[in-house]
C-alpha cells in the first residue's frame, strides 16, 4: 500500500537495527521512553524491542488517554448515567475501564443506564438533537489530538442553543505529564523521549523544547510506523552519544515546529487550564488538564449536575500505576495475563489496544513464552 509499505520495509528495518547496534555504546545503557500509546502498540506489534541491542531499553510512558483516566472520573460518569438519568456518550474503549464497586460504564449499561458508544463528537450532538427531552452528556477524554473536535462540538451546541447537551471534560495535556514523569520521586531514569505523533501534529514540536533546555533530555518526535520508531531510536542514541539534548522531528511529513495554529486557537477559545487534575499513576498534576471557560459554563456537566470528583485508590493487585510511570513492565504485574486479561481487565492498561498491558498481552507474551 503506497505510503504505508515504505515504512514497513523489512530490509530497511534490518539496516536501521544494524546502525543502532553499531552506534550504541556497549559500555552504557540507553533508557528511552515512548510516551505515546500508539508507539507502545507499534513496538509490541512489530517486535521492535527484539531488534534492539540489550543495552537499549524502551520504557512505556503514560501516553494512553484511556489508561491515565483515574477511577474517580469514571465513577463521575457512571453516577451521571445511573443517578441523573442522562444519556452518557463516550468513545468505545472508555466504557470498559474498571471503576468502583466492580462497575464500568459497560456494566452500568447492563444494569439499565443509558450509555452509548460513539465514534465522534458529532454523534453525541446528533443524539442530543434527536432526544430534546433528555439530557445528553459527552464524556470527553483524550490528549491534545481529540480536544479540537470537542471544542467544535461546544461551539456548535452554543450556536444552536442546544440546552440538553453538555460535556464531562477529561481532556489532558502531554507536556505536563512529561514534566510529572521527570519529577516523580524515585522515578525511572530516562535518557530521552520518543515524542508523540498525533499530539504533535496539533501542538507542534515547540512545547518539547523545555525538556531539552531545562532537563537536558533529548526528544525525537516519531510517526507510528515501525521504521519511524526505529529511526527515532537511532536519532536518540546519536544525541545521547554526542551529549546533546535537542528536539528533533523524524515525523516531518506531518509535524511542524508550530503545529496546527487554527486548532490551537480553537481550543484556547473554548477551554482554559484546570489548576490541578488527577492522573492514574501520577497523582494530582498542576495545570495538566482543561476545563470549559466561563463563557461555555452552561455546557459543563460537572457544574450543571453538581457532580463532584472523588479520588479513588487503584486495585491493590494491579500495577497499572507503576507501569504508567515507567517503573514496571506489564509482565512484572502478578495478575498480568491470568486474572487480568483484555476480556476481564482489572486495570486500565489492559483495556485499550494502546495500553502497555494490552499491547504486551497481544504480542509480547508469545515471544517470551518461546524463549
Amino acid at each position: 500500500m503506497k505510503y504505508v509499505d515504505e515504512f514497513r520495509n523489512g530490509e530497511l528495518a534490518k539496516n536501521i537495527a544494524a546502525n543502532i547496534a553499531r552506534e550504541a555504546d556497549p559500555k552504557r545503557s540507553y533508557r528511552l521512553m515512548e510516551f505515546c500509546g500508539g508507539h507502545t502498540h507499534a513496538i509490541s506489534r512489530y517486535g521492535i524491542a527484539d531488534l534492539l541491542p540489550s543495552n537499549v531499553r524502551m520504557i512505556h510512558g503514560p501516553g494512553c488517554p484511556v489508561c491515565v483516566l483515574p477511577i474517580g472520573r469514571v465513577d463521575q460518569a457512571i453516577r451521571l448515567a445511573r443517578e441523573q438519568g442522562v444519556i452518557l456518550c463516550t468513545y468505545a474503549d472508555t466504557v470498559r475501564v474498571p471503576a468502583s464497586d466492580n462497575l464500568s460504564l459497560m456494566r452500568a449499561k447492563a444494569k439499565g443506564a443509558d450509555v452509548r458508544m460513539i465514534y465522534s463528537t458529532q454523534d453525541a450532538l446528533k443524539i442530543a438533537r434527536d432526544n430534546p427531552e433528555r439530557e445528553v452528556v459527552f464524556l470527553a477524554i483524550g490528549f491534545e489530538t481529540t480536544t479540537p473536535p470537542t471544542a467544535v462540538a461546544i461551539q456548535q451546541a452554543a450556536a444552536a442553543d442546544l440546552k440538553n447537551f453538555s460535556i464531562l471534560c477529561d481532556h489532558v495535556l502531554t507536556p505536563a505529564a512529561m514534566h510529572a514523569i521527570l519529577a516523580v520521586e524515585g522515578g525511572v531514569a530516562i535518557d530521552g523521549f520518543v515524542g508523540p505523533a498525533h499530539v504533535s501534529t496539533v501542538i507542534g514540536s515547540k512545547p518539547y523544547e523545555p525538556f531539552a533546555d531545562d532537563y537536558h533530555k533529548p526528544v525525537v518526535i516519531a510517526g507510528f510506523e515501525p521504521l519511524d520508531v526505529m529511526q527515532a531510536i537511532l536519532m536518540l542514541v546519536r544525541q545521547v552519544n554526542d551529549g546533546r539534548a535537542a528536539v528533533e522531528n523524524e515525523f516531518t511529513r506531518a509535524v511542524t515546529r508550530d503545529g496546527n495554529l487554527k486548532a490551537q486557537e480553537l481550543v484556547a477559545e473554548v477551554f482554559e487550564l484546570r489548576d490541578t487534575f488527577e492522573w492514574r499513576g501520577l497523582g494530582s498534576v498542576p495545570h495538566s488538564a482543561l476545563k470549559l471557560r466561563p463563557k461555555y459554563a452552561a455546557f459543563d456537566a460537572e457544574l450543571k449536575f453538581a457532580v463532584d470528583y472523588v479520588a479513588v485508590p487503584d486495585n491493590k493487585a494491579c500495577e497499572c500505576a507503576a507501569i504508567l510511570r515507567g517503573q514496571k513492565r506489564p509482565q512484572e504485574c502478578k495478575i498480568f495475563g491470568t486474572v487480568c486479561t483484555p476480556e476481564n481487565p482489572i486495570g486500565s492498561c489492559m483495556v485499550s489496544s494502546e495500553g502497555a498491558c494490552a499491547a504486551h498481552y497481544s504480542y509480547g507474551r508469545f515471544r517470551e513464552a518461546a524463549t
